[in-house]
């Protein structure tokens, strides 16, 4: 068993076209490591949704350039089965090959996979066209639909530690990969045997400048409403990412003050120095902009994650700041987007507040309910908002068919300016709205686990041995998601409905995490009940948290 392994290492080791994982795998051969050597050989890093997503290092379970070149070759076979002729990538006489584009974010390692990627479309006949410099991942998906391509590839592990990195596939209408397309992807990257068959040329591609930069920023004009205030005043976090000029450069084309940076996190750094994980949502992530915002009194905070695909937005509460859960801000884009007289569908994922499907009706808007996931979200048909409540929000489906971080700022920043005006605030609208459609509260149970077992053996025990009651409430429906529903195709996950409640259980798909997404709806008379309901609201999440851990185990 040593020998196989290590000559299946060896056998890496002589394609690996990466000096730094070569000299990383030869030391752990010499050093005739097993147990580390099986941990990265003892399979191959699955593409799946997300794509690939992984740590870095070498060997086929590692984000590494050989992975890399492997998966764009299955890409291009892919595109070439699946597309339309003069999408084969081989021009015919007078036509230009299919477009393949390809960004990039600050992370170790993504300009490499990002160059490689080039070279293996490039190989395969493809045009392919990398943009200028790390951007954040909606320029790409902006950049695919508005260069008319039909693919493009994001490098960027998003909010992942700083030891990983990943592999984000778009097709031609600029939405994400969904089922069998990511299967029939996988099982052509499982067919490169070995890179000598995969074309990398030197040259071929091209670099673009910022012309598609410009044009995304042009396009973020539409996300706001003409002759709206923008007065508000920010501060603002990149969390190390690659958000920060961009933001800057839209705030200041929209006309708003130019926000005040958080200067520890301005630059892009991929080991994220100031920050365990960077994730808004992670405990004391947003603690260096909570100083700023001490500092400075802006109206509010905004923090995009390290590729600027999600938003997170935090206001002052009394003597302290605090962040505005995904939903809250979710249901302050609908409504303020109803009031603008926005038309189309309303969506959301299931694991989402069911508040906005309560706003979507008053305002007679159809409403859609989708899986996790913005790849689903964005097929959603005549989308006119769509969010998840992990701080993911499209906002113009026209210009970017994902979560964008950047016109989502753009717009809770206008929002914010309008209630100023008025001698009002966020929490303000928010109190309204718990008064007008009831207080819908939301929490999550977070399990970060080394052993990826420890989740199947939760997902087991929960639908061997299902609760019956949570919090004292009866669970009066229990769904076993990988059935399917009468408007959801499979998924792995468990709903349980309850009398004013609702918690839905599932694995994270990017993360080593079981996560479980609770709800209670407590009626509200008038703003004078607030108080008690929200009281009541908290117990009931607390308690709905302790029982649930304990049937499942964790």
């Amino acid at each position: 068993m040593q020998d196989e392994l290590i000559a299946r290492a060896q056998a890496w080791l002589t394609e690996d076209p990466d000096a730094d994982t070569r000299e990383e795998l030869a030391k752990l051969i010499d050093a005739k490591d097993t147990a580390e050597l099986a941990a990265r050989f003892s399979g191959t890093l699955q593409f799946g949704t997300a794509g690939l997503r992984g740590e870095l290092g070498a060997g086929p379970m590692r984000m590494n350039r050989s992975v890399v070149i492997r998966a764009a070759a299955g890409l291009a076979a892919y595109l070439k089965k699946k597309g339309r002729p003069e999408e084969t990538g081989q021009a015919q006489d007078n036509e230009q090959p299919a477009l393949v584009v390809i960004g990039y974010d600050a992370r170790h390692k993504s300009a490499d996979f990002a160059r490689d990627t080039a070279a293996v479309m490039t190989g395969a006949g493809f045009r392919a066209a990398l943009l200028p410099h790390p951007l954040p991942t909606p320029v790409l998906a902006f950049a695919i639909r508005y260069l008319g391509a039909v693919a493009g590839v994001e490098v960027t592990a998003s909010h992942n530690p700083p030891r990983d990195n990943g592999y984000k596939v778009y097709l031609g209408d600029g939405s994400q990969i969904v089922p069998p397309a990511d299967a029939e992807i996988a099982a052509e990257i499982a067919a490169v045997t070995t890179l000598t068959t995969v074309p990398r040329p030197d040259t071929g591609w091209e670099t673009l400048d910022d012309t598609v930069l410009d044009a995304y920023l042009a396009r973020t004009d539409a996300v706001l409403a003409p002759g709206s205030p923008r007065t508000a005043r920010t501060v603002y976090t990149p969390m190390h990412g690659v958000g920060r000029d961009t933001v800057l450069a839209a705030f200041a084309r929209a006309g708003f003050p130019a926000p005040a940076l958080v200067a520890e996190q301005a630059d892009p750094d991929p080991d994220f120095p100031t920050v365990a994980f960077p994730n808004p949502e992670e405990p004391g992530a947003m603690d260096l902009a909570f100083a700023k915002a001490r500092e400075t009194n802006p109206d509010l905070v905004i923090a995009n994650d390290p590729d600027a695909d999600r938003c997170a937005a935090a206001v002052r509460d009394g003597d302290n700041w605090r962040m505005l859960r995904g939903d809250e801000v979710g249901a302050l884009l609908a409504v303020h987007l109803v009031k603008r007289g926005a038309r189309g569908t309303f969506a959301e994922s299931i694991v989402s507040s069911s508040l906005l499907g309560r706003i979507a009706e008053k305002a007679g808007l159809p409403y859609e309910e989708t899986l996790t996931g913005f790849k689903w979200i964005a097929r959603v048909e005549d989308l006119r908002y769509g969010y998840e409540e992990a701080l993911g929000y499209c906002v113009d489906p026209e210009g970017v068919r994902d979560k964008d971080g950047i016109t989502a700022a753009l717009l809770i920043t206008e929002l914010a300016s309008v209630l100023k005006s008025e001698g009002r605030t966020l929490l303000d609208l928010l109190d309204d709205i718990a008064v007008e459609y009831g207080l819908h509260a939301t929490d999550q149970l977070s399990v970060r686990v080394q052993d990826l077992s420890l989740i199947a053996d939760a997902m087991r025990r929960l639908r061997e041995q299902p609760p019956t009651r949570l919090a004292g409430l009866p669970i009066t429906r229990s769904e076993d998601l990988t059935q399917g529903t009468d408007s959801l195709p499979p998924t792995d996950g468990l709903r349980y409905t309850l009398d004013g409640a609702r918690v839905i259980v599932r694995p994270s798909g990017t993360e080593p995490k079981l996560k479980c997404y609770l709800e209670v709806v407590v009626p509200v008379a008038s703003h004078t009940d607030l108080p008690a309901a929200r009281a009541k609201a908290a117990d009931l999440l607390t308690t709905i948290k302790q029982d649930l851990s304990a049937a499942a185990g964790i």
